[in-house]
């Protein structure tokens, strides 16, 4: 409720311009944080016709949890609990530890279970691990973390998932839709992963590996991750420790098999609503990352 009584923030969403920066300490007992701006937003302007740019900085740990279609830039200093970015469908989330935090971040959870449960867009990026369940019945959201519990993807249709650590059991279980990458380090992959539908492979085609390497990139600008500034710094050699899996209704997709000359998608949205694209074999000018990756 303090985010959308904000002067600022009414001011940006009643203008449909402009932009606005907030920040909040947050605690464990706070929940659905976002979710009433969100609300705010999508009462006023729709899925799609949100103008403006909202960037809601927050300190602690809490639970995040969206109904709307349209999310603000929310960043948290801390720790989320579960449910992180439920029904999301735009807008971005991204999770970092305090800078004094005294662990790891590739080896710490540092985001609940059933994180982005049935979100249909948005972009998720989290420097630490991820719980059970993750994207499960995600529909479109572009997430990366580094690592996660049992039954990663379990019931997606669409979207993309990128892990940079371990995973647990079952993973894939029902997943009908949508693409993950995932880094293999100890060579343990394959016998987590639930074959019955989804087919499994190195990467193999150079839209697969441009759409890889720039959401790690993306993901290394947003949080800072050194497991994602190690992986990206030793490239040829990393890129080999890649699963790509896949269901059958995405056998035809240039990230997973090889065709001429194809763009490639690395993020869910521009903030005009747009689709980002990159050309295979090309890099993101500063106008790109400003435009499809902020």
């Amino acid at each position: 409720r303090d985010i959308s009584n904000d002067k600022g923030v009414k001011k940006v969403i009643a203008d449909n311009s402009g932009e606005v920066s907030i920040t909040f300490p947050i605690r464990n007992t706070d929940r659905s944080i976002c979710a009433m701006v969100s609300g705010d937003i999508a009462r006023a302007h729709g899925n799609k016709g949100f103008l403006g740019k909202i960037n809601v900085a927050f300190e602690g740990s809490a639970f995040f949890w969206s109904l709307s279609a349209a999310w603000p830039q929310c960043p948290p200093d801390g720790e989320a609990n579960d449910y992180v970015g439920k029904s999301m469908h735009g807008g971005e989330i991204v999770v970092v530890p305090q800078v004094d935090a005294g662990f790891v971040p590739a080896e710490s959870s540092i985001v609940g279970n059933a994180c982005l449960y049935g979100a249909t867009g948005g972009d998720f990026h989290a420097q630490g691990r991820a719980g059970e369940r993750f994207c499960v019945r995600n529909s479109g959201a572009f997430a990366v973390a580094e690592g996660a519990g049992d039954h990663c993807c379990e019931y997606m249709t669409g979207g993309v998932v990128v892990m940079l650590g371990s995973v647990g059991r079952n993973v894939g279980a029902g997943m009908t839709g949508g693409i993950g990458y995932f880094y293999d380090v100890d060579g343990t992959f394959e016998s987590k992963l639930n074959k019955e539908i989804v087919k499994v492979q190195r990467v193999i085609s150079s839209v697969g590996e441009a759409q890889l390497k720039n959401m790690i990139e993306r993901h290394y600008e947003k949080t800072g991750s050194e497991r994602a500034r190690f992986i990206l710094n030793n490239w040829d050699q990393e890129i080999e420790k890649f699963y790509q899996i896949y269901p059958p209704s995405e056998s035809e997709s240039p990230a997973v098999k090889e065709a001429l000359r194809q763009s490639v998608r690395v993020s869910s949205s521009s903030p005009d609503g747009a689709l980002c694209f990159l050309q295979v074999g090309s890099q993101m000018s500063p106008g790109q990352t400003a435009r499809c990756a902020d």
